[in-house]
């Protein structure tokens, strides 16, 4: 297996080369992140939205477990490594500014949120048409999942 340090990216001097060429030269934000979604490599379900730093994205290519990077902990995190729902890679695809990273994965589990659901988006905006009756209250949100497991049970809070 080779060893994460040993990844090589491509320089970004060339937009052309960034926007058409087959080198893989990231760019990471002020913050030195990327923007990842992972979703269900069979179904297309978007699972979750992360962001991934140069280290987590190395880790990731190294073990084809996904690895995002944890703003609110500013860490490392490999997915579903407490929880043991981890996402298996099968494919990463690149946007054309490669700024962006669609994760297809595995989700192996039952689910990837923290708050107990198979995916990250259990809720969905009302569209138009379907305003809401009291439009003096705050946008409700509409839930299209039932909880998958027991945060509690997974993570012992």
């Amino acid at each position: 297996m080779i060893a994460a340090d040993a990844i090589r990216f491509a320089p970004r001097d060339d937009r052309s080369k960034v926007e058409l060429g087959l080198e893989f030269a990231p760019k990471f934000d002020a913050n030195g992140l990327l923007t990842a979604v992972a979703v269900d490599h069979r179904s297309g379900e978007v699972l979750m939205v992360a962001h991934m730093n140069e280290e987590a994205l190395r880790q990731t290519l190294v073990l084809g477990e996904v690895v995002y990077w944890s703003r609110s902990r500013s860490q490392l995190w490999h997915k579903g490594k407490t929880s043991g729902h981890t996402q298996k890679i099968h494919e990463i695809l690149v946007d054309c500014d490669q700024d962006a990273l669609v994760l297809r994965v595995e989700q192996v589990g039952p689910g990837c949120c923290h708050a107990g659901f198979r995916s990250c988006f259990s809720r969905r905006l009302p569209v138009a048409g379907e305003e809401p009756a009291d439009t003096t209250a705050p946008v409700p949100l509409v839930r299209t999942q039932q909880r998958a497991y027991d945060p509690d049970q997974v993570y012992g809070h």
